[in-house]
């Protein structure tokens, strides 16, 4: 299988790049192709909302979405990967999202699976509910199999991560594919 990580971390080394490679290292060693897009670090612009695209034809930017489109579509899995930022996924990672609007039916037409990674300081109960609202949304608007959720509380900082069990379990999901 071959599945894209689409990670919207501004930090390089952070959390969130802990589990996205822990989730590649047991996906690969599964037999499964991972390549990971650091999207908060290519060059993606916001969507406009001008429809040129009719919804399912090219966007009329021409920036790094190009490349994230053709992976998208050629892709059997996609694993979003995003630190907490207010309760949502980051900006970047959004931005992307939003740009799926060009390609949309295309997505849907694939029934690819999906996954979850997302890391945060806080460690309150609660603390995931939007963004896993967020994701359950997309997983049934885009008509995605959705193969798991890691949900990293208490992931302040590499080091508090790395002490907990998100790493692992981030492997294991990787590993189940």
């Amino acid at each position: 299988m071959k599945i894209i990580v689409l990670m919207g971390s501004p930090n390089m080394n952070g959390s969130t790049s802990i589990l996205a490679n822990e989730f590649k290292k047991g996906a690969t060693e599964a037999g499964h192709e991972v390549e990971i897009f650091n999207v908060a670090h290519m060059n993606i612009g916001a969507c406009g909302g001008c429809v040129a695209c009719g919804y399912e034809g090219p966007c009329v930017q021409k920036d790094d979405m190009q490349k994230i489109r053709s992976e998208m579509l050629s892709t059997d899995m996609v694993v979003f990967a995003t630190p907490l930022y207010y309760y949502g996924m980051t900006a970047q990672l959004k931005t992307v999202v939003d740009r799926f609007c060009s390609f949309n039916s295309s997505i849907n037409r694939k029934n690819m699976k999906s996954a979850l990674l997302a890391v945060a300081w806080n460690s309150d109960g609660w603390t995931f509910e939007a963004l896993e609202a967020h994701y359950k949304t997309l997983v049934s608007y885009l008509n995605f199999k959705d193969m798991g959720m890691v949900l990293g509380r208490g992931c302040g900082t590499p080091s508090m991560t790395r002490s907990l069990k998100y790493p692992a379990e981030a492997y294991k999901l990787g590993k189940s594919l």
